[in-house]
């Protein structure tokens, strides 16, 4: 356990790149370097993504590594000055790649990653989204690293005598491959992106049905933490911006297309100027209403 200790810091003390990362704490038991509203560029490399750690005792459950090997030993190097401890796992949400392609880090100290089932057939490319769009410097060492383990349903882990629940969505909701991590004694549950809240989300891989079913469930739920993928707000209301643009745009789109109105009208015509001041709407406000009446129009929604 020294030799590996050793290796971490020594590793992190090696990396070329920084991000100027700074844990922000959730719960008594919960960091979380939470990531800009902003789409990934040569500026911010990749941080537009919540990367979060859990103190579950005597080890740390990393879930979502971030966009890359330097993202992920950095946040790394920032936990261990809070505590000292390895890591019992790292948990992926899903499928994109700005929340997994930290992997490659905690691959080299023997780490096990564990997501949802659809990974097994996730096909490697030739390059991810996030290297085409940041730096080569800030991508340096980052490689396509997919879990080994995989939930088909629900797996629940015994670690320093507390339970996490690791709960695959299994319905298309915003992927095919959502997973959550429930930790019942601290009332908390990270939900990946099926919650933003400081952006409007993108629907473009996912199924609007799917997606309000596994809000409505979570809400349900007896927690206090709800963290998603993108934003800072984690009490249980960091629902509500996601679920209730969702709803809404469902809702207008199908009013639409009842009506008779085709494709190019109903883009004009399902503004919801009430979320113009949230980041994104005017580069991806415009596209969810087109892929919301595709879905509609074909029953796949």
């Amino acid at each position: 356990m020294k030799t590996l200790w050793v290796f971490l810091m020594t590793t992190t003390l090696l990396s070329a790149f920084e991000y100027g990362l700074k844990p922000e704490k959730v719960n008594d038991n919960v960091y979380c370097f939470f990531g800009k509203p902003e789409v990934m560029n040569t500026q911010n490399n990749g941080n537009m993504v919540n990367s979060c750690f859990v103190d579950l005792g005597e080890k740390w459950l990393v879930i979502d590594p971030g966009p890359t090997f330097a993202y992920a030993k950095e946040a790394w190097s920032k936990i261990s000055a809070i505590k000292k401890m390895p890591v019992a796992s790292v948990i992926n949400t899903h499928v994109h790649d700005d929340h997994w392609l930290g992997n490659g880090f905690y691959k080299e100290l023997g780490i096990k990653i564990i997501g949802s089932a659809a990974f097994k057939d996730e096909p490697k490319v030739e390059m991810t989204r996030m290297q085409m769009r940041i730096s080569k410097e800030a991508f340096s060492k980052t490689t396509q690293e997919f879990p080994t383990i995989f939930v088909e349903d629900e797996k629940i882990l015994n670690i320093d005598g507390k339970t996490v629940h690791l709960i695959n969505v299994n319905k298309k909701a915003h992927t095919d491959s959502d997973l959550l991590v429930y930790i019942p004694e601290d009332k908390t549950i990270f939900v990946g992106d099926l919650v933003f809240n400081d952006r409007l989300p993108s629907i473009r891989d996912g199924n609007l049905k799917g997606w309000i079913e596994s809000l409505d469930e979570i809400r349900s739920m007896d927690v206090l933490f709800v963290i998603g993928g993108h934003g800072k707000i984690v009490d249980k209301s960091s629902i509500d911006m996601t679920y209730n643009y969702i709803k809404t745009l469902r809702d207008r789109v199908a009013t639409l297309l009842e009506d008779g109105e085709d494709i190019g009208d109903v883009v004009n015509m399902v503004e919801m100027k009430e979320y113009k001041n949230v980041n994104f709407y005017d580069s991806m406000h415009r596209q969810n209403v087109e892929i919301a009446y595709r879905m509609l129009e074909w029953g796949s929604e």
